[in-house]
């Protein structure tokens, strides 16, 4: 699987439009899972700005279309080795998250009953919540407007996480957490 940092799902009659649009901001690589695409591109935090500006510009050429960008990622094999990889690069968001309320929302797409996206959403809140009491401070599940989402998205064997605040949530809205 190509490595990417934006993953791309699609409504049903917008795969090819989705496929043509994204090409101007990066290298796009079809999926084996029904409508999702990846994109690789060289800046996140540009290619957000670039699609806020361009989403306002022609909203209904993103008609159907949702963005996760990442912030890492990671190759694992089964799932121990993406709970180890998942604990390690989630715990790195400690700091960021102590005196705040935030979730974790996973969507996985590949190893259909050897991971459960439930399951892993507990089990980094737990990772999280631990890291955070660890350091001193407090910290607190939320999904009303929390102050962060942890989203972690994987397509097959590789996984990707972001750390979205509500800033970021706000700033741009055609973000695809939950």
């Amino acid at each position: 699987m190509e490595d990417w940092n934006v993953v791309v799902t699609v409504q049903e009659g917008h795969y090819r439009q989705a496929g043509r649009l994204l090409r101007s901001y990066g290298r796009v690589r079809h999926t084996a899972f029904y409508d999702v695409l990846t994109l690789r591109v060289d800046d996140v935090r540009r290619f957000l700005e670039t699609v806020r500006e361009d989403t306002a510009a022609s909203p209904e050429k993103y008609a159907g279309i949702r963005f996760m960008p990442v912030q890492k990622s990671f190759r694992f094999q089964s799932p121990e080795e993406f709970e180890a990889l998942a604990r390690e690069a989630a715990g790195e968001w400690v700091p960021e998250l102590a005196g705040k309320t935030f979730y974790v929302r996973m969507h996985r797409r590949g190893f259909k009953g050897r991971l459960s996206s439930q399951e892993e959403e507990r089990f980094l809140d737990g990772v999280l919540l631990a890291g955070i009491e660890k350091t001193g401070n407090s910290g607190r599940i939320s999904f009303e407007d929390p102050d962060a989402v942890c989203v972690v998205e994987t397509v097959g064997q590789r996984a990707g996480l972001a750390l979205w605040t509500r800033e970021d949530r706000r700033r741009f809205p055609f973000l695809h957490w939950d």
